[in-house]
């Protein structure tokens, strides 16, 4: 596996916990007793899957083109 396929892989990995996460997220803001601190924690969590879902991109990329 090349290290483009790598990077790309660990970017669907990184989506898979995004998807798990926002649908706790989900679940927390269906509760009744919503947990204001739990929400923080799921939205900080979401932040930083995302930050490191656009840098595996940006990797994944800058792999691409470095074998074009």
């Amino acid at each position: 596996m090349s290290e483009t396929e790598q990077a790309l892989a660990r970017v669907e990995e990184l989506v898979a916990r995004l998807e798990t996460t926002r649908g706790r997220l989900e679940e927390l803001a269906a509760a009744d007793d919503l947990d204001g601190d739990a929400a923080v924690e799921l939205l900080a969590e979401l932040a930083e899957l995302a930050r490191e879902i656009e840098a595996e991109l940006t990797r994944a990329r800058t792999l691409a083109d470095a074998d074009a």
